[in-house]
């Protein structure tokens, strides 16, 4: 079972830069990444309802009343997050935007795991998992700069 689940993250770790690149595209496109960006938002949207929809629940209302209010901000976070991604994207190319959001993921994620922020499990940052972050930072400098390095 955690192989699927694993299998399932790396899947969509695919789609979310297929996804990411297609925005910036139809912005670049468009000459337009605002406008590109809230058209992807409001399509989101809409298949968001969808899908929330079919697991309706009339206490969902009810108990949304416990959840912090901070906690919304969330919607506005994704919102701002993949219109700077899109934005990004043209500029620096998919392959260094998505390497470098992934290094931040995964330094934030180890952050989050050690305290067990915001409900996760909590799985104490070790010698190799600060080695395997280590071989990844180098792995993303030289992912992004290696060409520049090996042509001087």
């Amino acid at each position: 079972m955690k192989a699927l689940l694993i299998l399932l993250s790396f899947v969509i770790g695919i789609v979310l830069c297929l996804h990411l690149a297609m925005n910036g595209s139809v912005g670049n496109i468009v000459n337009n990444p605002r406008m590109g960006n809230a058209l992807f938002w409001v399509i989101g949207a809409v298949a968001a309802l969808l899908i929330g929809l079919t697991g309706w629940e009339p206490q969902f209302f009810e108990r949304l009343r416990e959840v912090p209010f901070w906690l919304f901000t969330a919607g506005a976070m994704g919102g701002c997050l993949v219109f700077g991604i899109a934005w990004l994207i043209p500029r620096l190319g998919a392959g260094p935007v998505m390497i470098i959001m992934l290094a931040g993921q995964v330094l934030c994620g180890l952050v989050f795991s050690h305290y067990g922020i915001l409900g996760s499990p909590v799985s104490k940052i070790t010698g190799m998992k600060i080695l395997g972050a280590f071989i990844l930072l180098v792995g993303v400098f030289f992912t992004v700069y290696g060409d520049k390095i090996a042509s001087e």
